[in-house]
């Protein structure tokens, strides 16, 4: 990886693994990208700027490529920079200070009055452009936009958008729409990342598959409201601008403050949506994620069980049956603490409920530890219910607006971290929690989005949409640095609060609230795209299911969320000693492929929304797993077989279970030996490993 700079052309050369990126400065000041593709030569990059010397007309031709549009000249497009300056001035003038580079690392500096700009540039070996600003002043200025980074596509006839949208317990469902002429905005105004979306997209000429392909992709690391704002010009080019925030927000800088956005990223790929998909899942594991490396535990968790009706008499018998069918970690949920009986109270209340739990929790930490597990606890520290303590003794902790009532979802409000005795209140109460017990894992809920967005104090309201994300994740940082061993899930009524940013303070995180194995099949395809198997929790929980009423079998249910970090949600205690037996084998099955599925390279193999046949292959080393799974097929039409990725002609593989050996040019032939049953929702597990 390499940045080089031609003076003469005033040109920066971004090299990477499998790609070029090229920013220069154009006539008016302003820094513009030039190219971003394949790999080319230092040589090359003069003859890329040629056109920078445009001349105004109608259309917009003039900005094309602009790394961060302002308000200033001749431009009509949204801006990704919108300042206003005391004087009423507005937008920034782009005047070239200088560079720097410090290995994979280039900044580039501009000034205004007394404004300065860095725009900050990071290669990866992944092939990953990390892309952020810097906004420092020696003068008091307002911001209305102020986004990560702009992106510019080549050329193309056509555009297809990919990307995930979706409900509560129906998040990450892939689209792909033709993009318009015109603007296409994605993003949330929810005060998270939101169900309904995901700063994650691709775009391709409509030609790319999943196995070839020129793709561009993009991932926003923030985890409060976002926008991803793409235009496809009249003249046919497309440009993406993205950031954190929504429309309406504004905010000001005092002299002497300075102001960092967000990482956005973006990736380059010639081999189609699933080149680009295990980049990022590369990338998250080796760059972003804290502990990507380790094998994710089996947990069990008791919500399923006992729902609110916790307590140390009921987790006993539970602790007994998770060990026996091989679970590695035991996770109390909801309702252990305070008044929580329900979900009207308690929240805000972090002490163990002394009718359910009278000696503590340590009785029941020493029961799962003595058993071989870990213990965690399920919390959701940035939420209160009016029935609490805390509320009680500070009901303006909680985010609100004067004069305004305050809407109550779920029976809770948000708490303001933005406010600096509120955080520091989170972090005293949370670091006793975890000094004061032997806990090994947390599960972080986050349950509402927020409304009535202000300050009291009326100094800057819309600065808690910013501030308070900023908050979470500084909260997590300094409790992980103070209790380095505990490993934290990040959830939020299931998926509305996962990206990239946040992934850098948790271990995995929760990919949907609809445990159903039929369901997930979809919902996993979906979460593929842009995050790897190693973030993603699944559960095995009891039929009927109770999102859909549908009735799958144990196996298809173990082997749909073998696919992800293996849990177990179900009701021990109403299982038969059959089924346990089963489920201690689907257990000892999946610790066997553990490190293939969470470390190896993910292929999917077919779409669920459109084919009966489909299945997810992992490859690590010499050993390859393909998880496969059968839904329903319509009129009884025959299905081809599923075949395999990444596996050459010449290869042979050893069938794990059964000792045969497979040519790789049989494989593509006649496609993966898998043993299925004659019904719908079936599932199958193939462990292959190069044979000598």
């Amino acid at each position: 990886m390499t940045i080089s700079f031609d003076e003469a052309a005033g040109a920066w050369h971004l090299s990477g693994p499998g790609h070029s990126y090229v920013v220069g400065l154009c006539d008016q000041g302003m820094p513009r990208q030039y190219y971003w593709g394949p790999p080319i030569p230092d040589g090359a990059v003069a003859g890329l700027l040629r056109d920078r010397g445009e001349e105004y007309s109608f259309d917009d031709r003039i900005h094309n490529g602009v790394e961060l549009l302002g308000e200033l000249g001749p431009q009509f497009a949204t801006p990704s920079l919108q300042l206003r300056h005391p004087d009423g001035a507005k937008g920034f003038a782009w005047n070239y200070r200088d560079h720097t580079v410090d290995g994979d690392h280039l900044a580039i500096v501009f000034t205004d009055r007394e404004l300065a700009l860095t725009l900050h540039y990071r290669i990866w070996n992944t092939g990953v452009i990390d892309r952020w600003a810097v906004l420092e002043t020696g003068a008091p200025v307002e911001i209305g936009r102020f986004d990560s980074a702009a992106w510019t596509l080549p050329h193309w006839k056509d555009y297809r958008l990919s990307h995930l949208s979706g409900e509560w317990a129906a998040e990450w469902q892939l689209r792909r729409v033709e993009l318009p002429v015109g603007e296409t905005l994605l993003g949330s105004r929810r005060g998270n990342t939101s169900h309904q979306a995901n700063p994650w997209c691709l775009i391709d000429d409509g030609t790319a598959t999943e196995t070839g392909g020129e793709v561009y992709s993009s991932a926003l690391a923030w985890s409060g409201s976002w926008r991803v704002q793409i235009r496809r010009s009249t003249q046919g080019r497309l440009t993406l601008t993205g950031g954190a925030g929504q429309e309406g927000l504004r905010w000001h800088l005092e002299a002497g403050e300075a102001w960092e956005t967000p990482v956005y990223s973006a990736h380059y790929s010639a081999d189609g949506f699933g080149g680009a998909s295990r980049a990022w899942h590369e990338h998250l594991r080796r760059h972003v994620m804290p502990t990507a490396e380790e094998d994710a535990p089996v947990l069990f968790n008791s919500w399923e069980a006992v729902t609110f009706d916790v307590s140390e008499k009921k987790q006993m018998p539970l602790v007994d049956l998770a060990a026996r069918i091989g679970c590695e970690q035991f996770v109390i949920d909801d309702a252990w603490f305070g008044s929580r009986t329900s979900d009207t109270a308690g929240l805000g209340d972090w002490w163990p409920n002394p009718d359910r739990f009278p000696n503590g929790l340590k009785p029941l930490i020493d029961a799962v530890h003595a058993k071989g597990m870990k213990f965690g606890l399920w919390i959701e520290p940035e939420m209160v219910n009016p029935d609490s303590d805390l509320y009680r003794a500070h009901p303006d902790w909680a985010i609100h607006q004067t004069g305004r009532d305050r809407t109550e979802l779920r029976a809770q409000l948000v708490l303001d971290y933005s406010r600096a005795e509120v955080a520091a209140w989170a972090f005293a109460t949370l670091d006793k929690l975890l000094g004061d017990n032997d806990i090994d894992f947390l599960k972080w809920d986050h349950n509402r989005p927020f409304t009535e967005v202000g300050r009291p104090d009326g100094t800057d309201p819309d600065r808690v949409y910013i501030d308070h994300v900023k908050a979470v994740y500084e909260l997590k940082r300094k409790l992980r640095e103070a209790h380095p061993h505990v490993r934290i899930e990040g959830c939020a009524g299931g998926a509305a609060r996962v990206d990239p940013g946040i992934l850098r303070y948790v271990d995995q995180v929760w990919t949907s609230d609809n445990t159903d194995a039929g369901d997930r099949v979809a919902i996993q395809h979906g979460f593929s795209q842009a995050y790897p198997a190693r973030a993603m929790g699944a559960w095995v929980t009891d039929v009927p299911n109770p999102f859909t009423r549908r009735v799958t079998t144990l196996r298809f249910r173990f082997q749909v969320a073998g696919a992800g970090l293996l849990a177990v949600g179900g009701d021990l205690s109403e299982w038969s000693d059959a089924e346990l037996d089963e489920a201690a084998e689907h257990v000892a099955v999946y610790k066997d492929i553990r490190a293939v599925v969470q470390h190896g390279a993910q292929y999917r193999l077919g779409d669920p929304e459109t084919e009966q046949l489909t299945g997810v292959q992992y490859v690590l080393g010499d050993r390859i797993v393909v998880l496969a799974f059968k839904t329903p097929s319509r009129f009884n039409r025959p299905q081809a077989p599923l075949r395999p990725a990444a596996v050459a002609a010449g290869s042979r593989w050893v069938d794990e279970d059964t000792g045969e050996i497979h040519w790789g040019a049989g494989l593509h032939a006649h496609g993966l030996p898998l043993r299925w049953a004659d019904t719908d929702w079936d599932s199958a597990i193939l462990r292959l490993r190069r044979a000598e």
